[in-house]
């Protein structure tokens, strides 16, 4: 878990670097600069779009007396791409795009419920209720 970490907090933000230093060096930096607002921005739209289109749907689901879970999840990935979205980097807004979309995202949404399942019935996290 610690190698996990370490890469997400130091490996992430030195490729982002070494990636925008790159294009900037091709495309120079006022556009680089444009490029990586502009997808902050417009990634922040989308995500906001996206996440109104989700709380649609779980108040659809609540009124036909229906759990939202798979809604809450996918709610939790946009949250997560928003964040993404709105870091600096390219390598984030990749990475917050494939959350964000729902074609990419569901396979993504499978994988991590997969995963959670894993853990849980592995006693590797606990739910407790208050």
């Amino acid at each position: 878990m610690f190698g996990v970490l370490l890469t997400l907090f130091i490996g992430i933000p030195v490729a982002e670097f070494a990636l925008l230093i790159e294009i900037g060096r091709r495309l120079g930096t006022i556009e680089t600069l444009i490029l990586v607002f502009g997808t902050g921005v417009l990634g922040a739209y989308l995500a906001r779009l996206e996440g109104f289109r989700i709380l649609y749907q779980i108040r659809r689901d609540l009124d036909l007396g229906r759990v939202p879970a798979e809604q809450l999840f996918d709610g939790v990935l946009v949250l997560i791409a928003g964040i993404a979205l709105i870091t600096p980097g390219l390598l984030t807004d990749a990475a917050g795009l494939l959350l964000l979309f729902p074609p990419t995202r569901y396979p993504i949404r499978a994988f991590a419920r997969r995963r959670l399942e894993h853990w849980a019935s592995a006693r590797r996290i606990e739910i407790r209720s208050l």
